[in-house]
């Protein structure tokens, strides 16, 4: 639950960074505001969470496995100390 609400947050700056990123220099001489300002005008306010689909469907099994190392883990190093 806790990889889900992290995506649901780092989501729309993740999408300001991309676009600024990948854009020609000069473009946005105004920064991120200006970024943000110009996709929320052309493609609408959900065009934030681009990209969030996918964050999601790994942020489950990416978690798990995560979780998963750290308890073997610890269950070895009880077992070995």
């Amino acid at each position: 639950m806790a990889g889900i609400c992290n995506w649901i947050v780092a989501v729309p700056p993740d999408v300001l960074k991309s676009r600024f990123q990948t854009a020609a220099p000069g473009t946005y001489p105004g920064g991120f505001r200006q970024v943000a300002t110009e996709l929320i005008q052309k493609e609408g306010i959900m065009s934030l969470y681009n990209g969030v689909g996918p964050a999601m469907a790994r942020a489950f099994p990416a978690n798990a496995a995560c979780f998963l190392g750290v308890e073997t883990s610890r269950k070895f190093l009880d077992m070995v100390m």
